[in-house]
């Protein structure tokens, strides 16, 4: 048994924020207690989280893990410490390994080496299309079956808009959702960053941002044709948040998410060369930045994931077009949300909407996001003030390339809880695995 004592419960689901203490038992939240009223009795242990938050366990809906086959970049045990060290209890896999997860038996093994290996509840989001070739639609049902949570082909557009239709179609039937990576690749061409000043003026060929809000234009026609569920990935452009609060308005089932990096950065990061620095999505401008921020905080936009990318340095350290596309995210995703603080538009509640409760309720995570009675024992503790430096020989995850290295943050995860285990701490005596 686990008493959390006397934090700032913030709970978007049960509609509280306040003072309390929250009691795990057998992997359940087994009470909350109001106030400064603490059993005089306790037959456990007890976490003192005075001057913390105490949010349900944070869930990234979008990281790409690496296992199987390019674990030399992550693999399951490295991805999930890095998730554990940034306050996430549970991430939500991509299928671009190798081999693609385009099967029961690759679903299957994800998930037992989870369970073996993994810091954090890991989410098999299985391919839309065999091989992610776009070509032969993969069996949601047996999938689904084997533990995939979502279908995407993140990486790629599914290009062809016939298969997008029969997969949403498929997919309503089974009431499962699909995650899209919405580009138009043949706009995109071989463009290596937003189509724009910065871009021209280095000589590197563009990416419009047309080419992005020309997919996710497609993709809510294609949901509104089929009735299926369709979620818009890293959302970067001011017309790609217009689109999405149409869409919302007019009350489709589309759901969206952005990264931390669209709306704490813009191309100019790019300057020098910065490979770390260039993604699919590219970085865009101040505009497109401005409007992600305002589609954060009207509630267009659902969640914030990071899209970690972890990639080996002959990749990123080479010739800017050449280089390899993502970053890694899992362990700034936090701070860099909580910046958005500063501004006094989003509240704490916002941040534990953006990072828990819509990711839960968006991939129907049963017993996440919350921290009503009976849900699973996730929780993250943060601590909303403390200022540290982002350094690159702290990093739990197997790969370097991120653009924030060096830069001082405010706010982070003090203890991060899984089942009611501690799987990442900070706190003076508070132990990992306690």
């Amino acid at each position: 048994m686990l008493l959390i004592k006397g934090g700032r419960v913030i709970d978007p689901v049960s509609k509280r924020d306040e003072t309390g203490s929250i009691v795990l038992e057998n992997g359940k939240v087994k009470d909350y207690i109001p106030g400064g009223n603490i059993p005089k009795t306790f037959d456990g242990k007890v976490i003192d989280a005075a001057g913390k938050w105490v949010l349900p366990g944070l869930i990234d809906m979008h990281v790409h893990l690496r296992d199987p086959g390019y674990e030399w970049k992550e693999d399951i045990r490295s991805g999930t410490l890095s998730a554990a060290a940034g306050g996430f209890c549970s991430v939500a896999c991509m299928a671009n390994t190798k081999p693609v997860n385009d099967h029961p038996e690759i679903t299957g093994s994800i998930r037992r080496k989870a369970a073996e290996e993994g810091a954090a509840n890991v989410y098999p989001v299985a391919a839309v299309t065999r091989g992610m070739e776009g070509r032969e639609m993969t069996d949601f049902a047996e999938l689904a079956e084997a533990g995939a949570v979502a279908f995407s082909d993140d990486g790629k557009p599914v290009a062809s808009s016939l298969m997008m239709r029969r997969a949403l179609e498929y997919a309503k039937a089974f009431d499962l959702l699909i995650l899209s990576h919405a580009e138009d690749a043949e706009l995109a061409g071989e463009g290596a960053a937003h189509e724009g000043w910065t871009a021209h003026r280095l000589g590197i060929p563009g990416i419009p941002s047309a080419a992005e809000e020309i997919a996710i234009a497609r993709d809510i026609l294609l949901a509104r044709l089929s009735g299926g569920k369709i979620h818009i990935q890293h959302i970067s452009t001011r017309m790609g948040v217009d689109l999405l609060r149409m869409a919302k308005r007019s009350g489709l089932p589309v759901t969206g998410e952005t990264a931390p990096h669209y709306f704490t950065l813009t191309d100019a990061a790019i300057e020098g060369y910065n490979t770390n620095a260039k993604m699919n999505p590219p970085l865009r401008a101040e505009e497109d930045r401005m409007a992600v921020l305002e589609g954060l905080i009207d509630g267009t936009i659902d969640a914030i994931a990071t899209d970690h990318a972890p990639h080996d340095d002959y990749v990123k350290r080479c010739e800017f077009v050449a280089a390899a596309n993502g970053i890694i995210g899992l362990e700034t995703a936090l701070p860099l949300s909580l910046a958005l603080l500063a501004g006094g538009k989003i509240t704490p509640p916002r941040i534990a909407e953006l990072l828990s409760a819509n990711p839960a309720r968006i991939l129907k995570l049963q017993g996440k996001g919350s921290l009503r009675k009976g849900a699973d024992a996730d929780v993250t503790l943060v601590d909303p003030d403390v200022e540290w430096e982002y350094r690159e020989q702290d990093v739990r995850s197997k790969s370097r390339n991120s653009p924030f290295f060096g830069w001082k943050l405010r706010g982070r995860a003090a203890a991060t809880i899984r089942g009611g285990r501690i799987t990442h701490s900070l706190m003076p005596g508070v132990s990992v695995n306690d």
